[in-house]
């Protein structure tokens, strides 16, 4: 049975990081350590950590320098053949590591599993959408501006895939770029699809639980956007035809995000101005992905537009809509995979 490490970066999370831990010690799959970095938390997220009494649980720490550096230091203390990474705000359910074994046992050229994720808001509750993506013939390019691993919390990866992609900087082994702050993980996996033979390829079932709230490093757009432009620039000094080509497609589907982020937080200019800067710079996006341009589009409109009340209530039918639509699929998806 391989041994498994899990890290968690620890820094602000004291309101979240005990249901994180709970949910790895609840791991149907018994053979793992725990690793637990704390990035110079100043809150009492390590306190919090210190309540639980399981040898398995380790805490590492360092002086603040991101979320980067805080999974590189996991990674260079890991004991595992396997290594699992999960935010200190998100959730497990408990088959995670278990079905990921599984799925690496049976398919030896995959180097990198992920499975689904459900969304939970900041109490933890479900909120009934999820992060759905394709799971095979994953191509450099999907990666690049639609990021199929979704979070941080839903890869497993084998050590040697990390290993193979490993480089030094101010002489410590370094696997994700620590002056990368935002979209580090999407980096991190584009290195691996573009410079090793390995697969990254996903599971049907949803067995993270991604948290939204307000204050989590996806919420800053103009960091977000420049964080990207990092990741293409250095993406570009080893296959520059490469970026040449998908460089546009990946900043408008970005800024499509950023768009919907928008929308959910009632930034109406913000909305409009992002998804009319996403079709300007990749017009292709309303071929290649028509309704969810068009209902990015339509939904940032009627915030200017629809009051208040009755824009709520379209955007919870749709939800629900789109949310009983993706639990049909991912319940497709599952009985093939058994059949």
């Amino acid at each position: 049975m391989k041994k498994v490490t899990v890290i968690i970066p620890a820094y602000k999370v004291e309101k979240y990081i005990g249901s994180a831990v709970a949910s790895v010690i609840a791991q149907t799959y018994p053979n793992w350590e725990l690793l637990i970095v704390d990035d110079g938390s100043p809150d009492a997220s390590v306190a919090v950590c210190q309540q639980f009494d399981d040898p398995r649980i380790k805490i590492i720490r360092q002086a603040n320098r991101g979320v980067s550096a805080a999974r590189n230091t996991g990674i260079r203390h890991a004991q595992g053949e396997v290594i699992a990474f999960l935010d200190g705000d998100d959730l497990w359910l408990p088959q995670k590591l278990e079905k990921h074994l599984a799925h690496l046992e049976s398919s030896p050229s995959v180097g990198v599993s992920f499975s689904r994720s459900a969304f939970i808001d900041e109490s933890g509750e479900q909120l009934g959408i999820y992060q759905l993506s394709k799971l095979n013939a994953i191509a450099p390019s999907y990666i690049l501006y639609r990021n199929p691993i979704g979070n941080g919390s839903s890869p497993v990866i084998r050590r040697e895939v990390l290993e193979a992609i490993r480089y030094s900087d101010a002489q410590r082994d370094c696997y994700f770029d620590e002056q990368l702050h935002h979209i580090e993980d999407i980096e991190c996996w584009l290195r691996i699809a573009l410079q090793t033979s390995w697969q990254i390829e996903g599971i049907p079932e949803a067995l993270t639980l991604y948290r939204v709230n307000s204050q989590g490093a996806s919420t800053n757009e103009v960091q977000q956007l420049e964080s990207l432009e990092k990741v293409l620039a250095k993406t570009r000094t080893y296959v520059p035809k490469f970026i040449a080509l998908w460089e546009r497609p990946a900043k408008a589907y970005q800024l499509r995000f950023l768009a919907r982020r928008a929308i959910r937080e009632q930034a109406t200019s913000k909305a409009i101005q992002l998804v009319h800067q996403a079709i300007a710079i990749h017009w292709r996006i309303l071929l290649e992905e028509p309704r969810r341009t068009l209902m990015t589009l339509a939904a940032a409109y009627s915030l200017w537009f629809l009051p208040q009340s009755i824009h709520k209530k379209i955007e919870n039918m749709v939800l629900k809509i789109t949310g009983n639509s993706q639990k049909r699929r991912i319940y497709q998806e599952q009985s093939r995979q058994l059949a």
